[in-house]
């Protein structure tokens, strides 16, 4: 029986061998798609974030997440090729590929679920971060015209969802991960630039107010309860920010080598990990001293002048957001053609494509089941985002829901297996208390961040 499993796995990775496009990834291409995907709506929620955790707390907890992220890199690096004897080191396609490969079927099944849910997760966070980006423009322009900002200038979100849904139904028909690195290089392009922007207006702003706000201890509450419930989804928030461990083995497998992919990757996770990890600290230490105890929940509704730049930040947030929805649903668009194509191998309309033409566009194939899953996945993930639009509170749940499973179990369990460490040794006692320490750090910032869900509910 675990001879047939092992060569049922091994049978699994030669056929991804043989199935993959050509690689022709670099170095750069690399940084692309990390810093697309980890610099998103989290980046405005950081300045909130601090100003829950205070000045010395928030900067050393964001270093900690940073740090803990490039060790769960280096650790998925390495587990990218499978050693076989027979037929060489064979490549893992995807994050599960992996999993599957080193920890055993019901580990897979395991890491699908928490993968699928996150990766959908991602996609309602995005919607939703959209909305109040759109909403922004609007607002900004608003306050502009009426020259008060007291003025009444209050508008929904649900209509911006709904377009954001909409433009994404038509990008979510891009095949696959290898035809999106333009899309990922403009939205990397995007995030710089707003990030820029957000960095730049809040020294403007504390250069403006003559004194730096905030303090040690945070933002002060009524009671230790709600200080408690704060600082936890400031963790989670902080948590969300960063991992792409879901995401990294599908960048890896685009790679071209030589030099060898564990290289190429474990540089590109060094340098966008620097970069996003000082984008940071500067954007959220800036935007918490300047505006201290009133700092917002998305940073970017607390700016209002000057509008143009403001709502062109806003623009450039939105622009990356729609190519961050793709590197972050085309993973689980990939699985789920994999696990069709496999199951109805002769089905017509599953692999049959038709040659579409568009005016002013190139000729399009274009597959009817792709396009009847991919938009219901699309509608659904609008649907939950205009019935849950409280933007910390989600960002918080996903970020731990991500961050324990994802970026610190998994990946220490295949390193135990692939290195054979042994049990009770020294590296095997600091790995798992390690892993149980984040695991306690998770359950805090989750169940924090469903309270400020159910609240922020209750209140609406």
């Amino acid at each position: 029986m675990e001879d047939d499993k092992s060569i049922s796995l091994l049978q699994s990775s030669s056929e991804i061998e043989t199935q993959t496009q050509k690689r022709t990834g670099t170095l750069w291409s690399a940084v692309a798609h990390i810093i697309t995907g980890v610099i998103g709506s989290g980046v405005l929620s950081l300045a909130w974030s601090l100003a829950q955790l205070g000045w010395i707390a928030g900067p050393l907890t964001m270093l900690i997440f940073a740090f803990i992220t490039l060790l769960s890199a280096y650790l998925l690096c390495n587990c990218y090729r499978s050693p076989d004897p027979e037929f060489g080191p064979l490549r893992n396609a995807s994050y599960l590929h992996a999993v599957r490969f080193y920890l055993g079927e019901t580990s897979a099944w395991i890491c699908g679920f928490f993968v699928h849910i996150n990766l959908y997760g991602i996609g309602i966070a995005y919607t939703i971060t959209s909305a109040i980006s759109i909403r922004a423009i609007q607002e900004s322009n608003c306050y502009h015209n009426q020259g008060n900002q007291s003025a009444p200038c209050n508008f929904g979100n649900t209509y911006y969802m709904l377009i954001f849904g909409f433009v994404q139904i038509f990008m979510s028909q891009i095949p696959n991960m290898h035809d999106i690195k333009w899309v990922s290089i403009g939205a990397a392009t995007m995030s710089f630039t707003y990030s820029l922007i957000v960095l730049g207006l809040g020294m403007s702003h504390v250069i403006g107010n003559g004194i730096i706000k905030g303090s040690i201890k945070g933002v002060p509450t009524t009671s230790v309860m709600e200080k408690v419930w704060l600082v936890a989804q400031g963790l989670g928030d902080i948590a969300f920010a960063y991992p792409y461990s879901l995401i990294l083995i599908e960048i890896q497998d685009t790679l071209k080598s030589p030099p060898s992919e564990n290289e190429t990757m474990k540089k590109a996770s060094t340098i966008s990990l620097a970069i996003t990890t000082l984008f940071y600290l500067l954007c959220g230490g800036f935007g918490y001293a300047a505006f201290g105890v009133d700092t917002p929940g998305n940073l970017m509704t607390g700016l209002n002048e000057p509008y143009w730049l403001i709502d062109f930040a806003n623009v450039c947030i939105v622009l990356h957001l729609v190519g961050g929805y793709q590197v972050f649903s085309q993973p689980l668009f990939a699985g789920v053609d994999r696990w069709v194509a496999q199951k109805f191998p002769d089905n017509e309309f599953i692999h049959k494509s038709h040659t579409l033409k568009l005016p002013l566009l190139p000729y399009l194939r274009v597959n009817l089941f792709r396009v009847c899953i991919r938009t219901t996945y699309v509608a659904s993930t609008t649907i939950l985002a205009i019935v849950f639009p409280y933007f910390n509170q989600v960002l918080g749940i996903l970020g731990a829901l991500m961050f324990w499973p994802l970026s610190i179990y998994f990946p220490v369990e295949m390193y135990l297996k692939q290195r054979n460490i042994e049990a009770w040794t020294g590296r095997w006692i600091a790995l798992r208390t390690f892993t149980y320490v984040c695991l306690v750090v998770t359950l805090f910032a989750l169940s924090g961040s469903i309270q400020g869900v159910v609240t922020a509910k209750l209140i609406s």
